[in-house]
């Protein structure tokens, strides 16, 4: 499998698909610390620096899209404001997407996406043709010290069976309102429970890592100190991350 890596971080997503045997072909991060993680611990793979630039259709081959796009919109540590934030940059991910079309997409945001945004993100890859659904993972989860619970969202071309956007076809054609309306939410009802489906049927387990991080925020002579901790606190646990891509690559 071929991958994608939106809002690279310093590699998270990219990690665990290394470790589920799938290959990352490209990153997109602005900023400079994440960049030059990347390019000593992924050499030679390019990396992209705005998203506003890309172009998804040059990656039409890839099999996976994944992408941990700006929390600040949603966080409960912010202002909450949406789709008004300015780092609003789900849309820009959702672009690349429908350009470069892959069979699977994993997104991963804060636990407060769920009431804020989460339903028009999983409409907005529904209408696309994907059957999406979203879960909450803690790093506990997988036996880290700490909660750090952060929502994952699945999407999968072909999920039911179908070609992709197929679909949204069948969703559009008809002149029902009211059984359009209905339609809306079952899928609305049955998307919460395909994750499960999706991370089953791939044989996806909660396991334990055996080592405990150092005491960080102390003066421990590392160079880099502030940029290492921003990193860390805008990653995701590849821990978790790998469950769900080897469940994928299963599947």
């Amino acid at each position: 499998m071929k991958h994608l890596d939106l809002f690279s971080g310093i590699g998270g997503f990219a990690l665990a698909a290394r470790w589920a045997g799938i290959e990352t072909v490209a990153f997109c991060e602005i900023e400079d610390f994440p960049r030059k993680v990347l390019a000593k611990n992924f050499p030679g793979v390019p990396i992209h620096r705005d998203i506003h630039d890309l172009d998804g259709s040059e990656y039409a081959a890839v099999d996976l899209i994944t992408g941990g796009y700006p929390c600040q919109p949603f966080s409960v540590a912010g202002n909450r404001r949406g789709s008004r934030d300015p780092r609003h940059l789900w849309p820009e991910m959702l672009r690349v997407i429908k350009q470069a079309r892959p069979a699977w997409v994993v997104a991963e945001n804060v636990k407060g996406h769920v009431t804020l945004g989460l339903d028009t993100v999983l409409d907005d890859l529904e209408s696309e043709g994907y059957t999406a659904g979203a879960v909450i993972i803690p790093a506990c989860a997988v036996g880290a010290v700490h909660r750090r619970e952060r929502v994952f969202i699945l999407a999968n071309a072909s999920s039911l069976g179908h070609d992709k956007g197929s679909t949204a076809r069948s969703y559009a054609s008809t002149d029902d309102s009211r059984r359009a309306e209905g339609a809306k939410e079952n899928r609305q009802h049955e998307r919460r429970g395909s994750i499960r489906e999706i991370l089953d049927r791939g044989g996806c387990e909660i396991g334990t890592w055996g080592a405990k991080p150092p005491a960080i925020r102390v003066d421990d002579g590392l160079p880099n100190r502030v940029d290492r901790i921003r990193a860390l606190g805008n990653a995701i646990v590849p821990q978790v991350a790998y469950e769900i891509l080897r469940a994928i690559s299963a599947a």
